[in-house]
C-alpha cells in the first residue's frame, strides 16, 4: 500500500455526508414537530458544505485512494457540484409538499442525503465493488423514500415494483461484473475488479474476450435497467406516477448523474478497448433507437403528467446514449452535457408540479394545468420554458444538448439514427406543446389561489430562467463537461 492510500482528503465530503447524515438521524429523534424545521436546515446546511468541500479540495487531477477503490477525478467534481444542487433544490420544491402530507420529518431527509452519499460513491468508483456499492446504496434509499407514505396504497405497489425490477437489475449488473472479473483471470493473472486494471488487461490481451463479451451483455442489461432504457423500462411510469411527487422529482434527476458516471466508469474506462467497443456500441444504439421512438410515441396517450414525464425521461435517456454510442471523448462530454441540462429541466418541471400542488390535491393530470396562465402568469411563462427545452427547441437548453448528441453519433457514422432521432423528436414535440395550448388557450377549472412560499418562487425563477440564459449561451457549460472528460480519461 503507497502513503497516496492513506490520503483520505480526496473523499472528504463523503466522509462529512456520512458523519453529518448519522448526526441529523440521532438528533431529529430528540425534536418534535414544531422543530422539525431543524432537521432540514442541517440537511441544507450539510449540502452547502459538502459542495465547498468539493469545490475547495479538488486539483483537477486524477487521485486514487484506498488501494484503487476511490477516483477523484474532475469528472467526480463536476458531477457532484450538480448532484448537491439538484438535491438541495429537491428538498426546497417539496418542503410545503411533504410537510401536507405527514412527510416532513427526519426519514425523508437522512433517505435524502443517504441516496446522494449513493451517488458521490458511484461518481467516483474506481473499483467494481465500490461502483456496486454506491448503486445499492443509492436504491436502497429510494426504494424506501419511495414507501414512505405508509397509507398509500398506490405508493406501496410503486415501491414493490421498483423494488422486484430493480434487484433484478442488479442482478444482472453484478453477474455481468463477475464475468468480466473471470475473464481478466488468464496467463497466470489473479482476476481483478479494480477498473484501470481491467482496462488494461483488456488492452493487453491478457482477458478471456469470450467470457468479458458475455459479462458485457448482462452488465448492459443490468445498466439498461438503471436507465430506464427499452425494452428495460417497466418500471418507470409506473414509478413515476406512483410515488409521491417529492420522491419522483429526486428519481427522475440527481440519480441520472449518477447513472452518466456508471455507465463512463463500465464502459468509457472498464470496457473502453477497441476490441470491446464495438459490441457494447451495438448493444446501445438498440437501446437509444428504441427508447426515443418507444417513449415519444407512447407519451402521446397519456393524461396524468408524471407518468407523461416518466415516458419523456425513457426519451431523453435514448438520447443520453446516443453519445456514448461515439465512443470518443468529444461523445461522452456530450452525454456529460446532455445529463447536466436534463436534469436542470427535470427539477424546473417536477418543482412546479409541487408547487401546483396542496394538501389533499395533486397537480399530476393534464386538466390540472388548464388556464394555468390566468391564474398565475409566471409559473406559465416558466412552465413553457420548461416544456420548450424538453421538446428540445431554439433557444433553449435543451436544443444545443439534442445537437451536442447527435453531433456526436453523426460523427461516429450513425446517419440513419440522426435521422430517426431527430423525426421522434419532432413527434415529442407534440405533447409538450399540447401542455403550453392548455397553460395558455383552455380555461381553469379550479380557480383556487396558488399558494407558494417566496423561497420557492425564486428557486423556480432561477431554474427557468437558467435553462434560457444556458441556451443563450451554452457554450461554458458544455466545455466545463468537455475539459472535465479529457482531463480524466
Amino acid at each position: 500500500m503507497t502513503a497516496a492510500n492513506f490520503n483520505w482528503l480526496p473523499a472528504l465530503p463523503e466522509i462529512f455526508l456520512l458523519g453529518t447524515v448519522s448526526a441529523i438521524l440521532v438528533i431529529d429523534l430528540f425534536l418534535d414537530e414544531s422543530r422539525r424545521h431543524w432537521s432540514y436546515n442541517l440537511t441544507l446546511a450539510t449540502l452547502v458544505i459538502c459542495a465547498v468541500l468539493t469545490a475547495v479540495g479538488g486539483t483537477g487531477e486524477r487521485t486514487t485512494i484506498f488501494n484503487g477503490m476511490f477516483v477523484r477525478d474532475r469528472i467526480a467534481d463536476v458531477l457532484k457540484l450538480f448532484v448537491y444542487l439538484g438535491v438541495a433544490a429537491i428538498l426546497v420544491y417539496s418542503r410545503l409538499y411533504v410537510r401536507a402530507r405527514g412527510m416532513f420529518r427526519g426519514e425523508f431527509f437522512t433517505l435524502s442525503l443517504f441516496a446522494t452519499l449513493g451517488m458521490m460513491v458511484m461518481i467516483s468508483a474506481s473499483h467494481f465493488l465500490t461502483l456496486y456499492l454506491g448503486l445499492e446504496l443509492l436504491s436502497l434509499s429510494l426504494y424506501a423514500m419511495v414507501a414512505l407514505q405508509r397509507d398509500s396504497g398506490t405508493a406501496t405497489e410503486a415501491a414493490m415494483k421498483y423494488f422486484v425490477l430493480g434487484a433484478l437489475a442488479s442482478g444482472m449488473l453484478l453477474y455481468g461484473m463477475s464475468m468480466v472479473y473471470g475473464g481478466t483471470g488468464v496467463a497466470g493473472a489473479p482476476p481483478t475488479l479494480q477498473i484501470a486494471e481491467v482496462a488494461a488487461r483488456i488492452v493487453g490481451g491478457k482477458a478471456n474476450m469470450t467470457l468479458v463479451v458475455f459479462g458485457l451483455v448482462f452488465i448492459v442489461a443490468g445498466l439498461g435497467f438503471k436507465l430506464g432504457a427499452v425494452p428495460f423500462h417497466m418500471w418507470v411510469p409506473d414509478v413515476y406516477q406512483g410515488a409521491p411527487t417529492a420522491v419522483a422529482i429526486f428519481i427522475g434527476s440527481a440519480p441520472k448523474l449518477a447513472a452518466f458516471a456508471l455507465i463512463l466508469r463500465i464502459l468509457a474506462e472498464a470496457l473502453g478497448a477497441p476490441a470491446v467497443v464495438a459490441e457494447w456500441q451495438s448493444m446501445l444504439a438498440i437501446l437509444a433507437i428504441l427508447s426515443i421512438a418507444i417513449g415519444n410515441v407512447t407519451a402521446i396517450a397519456q393524461t396524468n403528467v408524471k407518468r407523461l414525464l416518466g415516458y419523456s425521461a425513457i426519451a431523453h435517456m435514448g438520447f443520453l446514449l446516443l453519445g456514448f454510442l461515439a465512443g470518443t471523448p468529444a461523445g461522452y462530454g456530450a452525454a456529460m452535457f446532455y445529463a447536466v441540462t436534463y436534469v436542470l429541466m427535470t427539477l424546473a418541471a417536477f418543482g412546479i408540479i409541487l408547487l401546483l400542488s396542496r394538501e389533499g390535491f395533486e397537480a399530476e393530470n393534464l386538466d390540472d394545468f388548464k388556464g394555468l396562465n390566468q391564474r398565475d402568469r409566471w409559473l406559465a411563462f416558466m412552465m413553457m420554458l420548461v416544456l420548450l427545452s424538453l421538446a428540445g427547441l431554439p433557444v433553449m437548453v435543451g436544443f444545443w444538448a439534442k445537437l451536442a448528441v447527435l453531433q456526436a453519433a453523426l460523427e461516429a457514422g450513425y446517419v440513419g439514427m440522426v435521422v430517426a432521432a431527430v423525426l421522434f423528436s419532432l413527434v415529442g414535440a407534440f405533447y409538450y406543446l399540447r401542455l403550453v395550448k392548455l397553460m395558455y388557450f383552455d380555461d381553469p377549472l379550479d380557480t383556487s389561489l396558488i399558494v407558494t412560499a417566496v423561497d420557492q418562487r425564486a428557486l423556480i425563477t432561477l431554474n427557468g430562467l437558467a435553462l434560457l440564459v444556458l441556451g443563450v449561451a451554452p457554450g461554458w457549460l458544455l466545455a466545463v463537461c468537455q475539459r472535465a472528460i479529457q482531463a480524466s480519461l
